[in-house]
């Protein structure tokens, strides 16, 4: 990826942003509850880290099936229980499973480093659309508590990011791909797909970002750019 200390672009660029992990916290929270869990379920011959690896599974298969959310990440929880524990999860064993997910729920909204100072200043200059995956109802009730909404003139929440989302949002908001950039934490989620759908990329590591997003970052196609930012305040000397 080039070096970014000298690159600027021009105004009425479309920043295409992912919401977890690149806006706000949010993994960190499902990590203390599956640390909990693997606690309470305090399994007598794995450990914790073969507890983790037989989650990560069942997580795979369900989010494959069933899409992403906290029901979704409820039921793994459980599944997990089931496939590992001696005996059925009864009613007292499901409230408490229950509520390692719940204290996921009630988390208030915490932004990231940067994003409150540079995101309304990239608005003042850019078209902004939020595009994360996940549970719509979830994530544009996170939107709405993160106070970031006004900031944005379009929310895409589908069900998968893969290349052909990107390249059905490209078509119904008549986007220029040679000036529309994707920027998010997520190499499997963010950064491959658009590049593959013809977008700009920007890609901004967390240190907690989800076992399952992870990949290696594709190689940047011909004619397009991708760039690697160490902090979210940087976008706002770029763009």
């Amino acid at each position: 990826m080039p070096p970014t200390e000298h690159l600027h672009f021009r105004p009425n660029q479309t920043l295409l942003f992912d919401a977890d992990d690149t806006l706000w916290e949010n993994n960190i929270y499902f990590e203390r509850s599956i640390a909990a869990f693997i606690s309470y379920l305090n399994h007598r011959e794995f450990e914790p880290h073969q507890v983790r690896e037989v989650l990560n599974k069942i997580e795979r298969e369900h989010t494959m099936e069933h899409g992403y959310g906290l029901q979704i990440f409820r039921r793994s929880l459980v599944h997990c229980f089931e496939h590992l524990s001696d005996g059925p999860v009864d009613e007292e064993k499901h409230a408490r499973i229950t509520s390692f997910v719940d204290s996921i729920a009630s988390q208030e909204i915490e932004l990231l480093a940067g994003v409150a100072e540079t995101l309304p200043a990239l608005a003042a200059r850019h078209r902004l659309i939020l595009m994360t995956k996940g549970n719509p109802a979830e994530q544009r009730d996170k939107l709405m508590r993160s106070g970031l909404s006004a900031h944005f003139a379009a929310v895409e929440v589908p069900r998968e990011k893969h290349r052909e989302a990107y390249a059905d949002v490209v078509v119904r908001h008549a986007l220029d791909a040679g000036n529309t950039w994707m920027i998010g934490n997520s190499p499997k989620s963010d950064i491959n797909p658009a590049l593959a759908a013809g977008l700009n990329t920007i890609f901004i590591p967390h240190s907690h970002t989800w076992v399952l997003e992870h990949e290696s970052l594709a190689s940047t196609p011909p004619g397009q750019t991708s760039l690697r930012l160490s902090a979210f305040s940087e976008l706002g000397s770029l763009f």
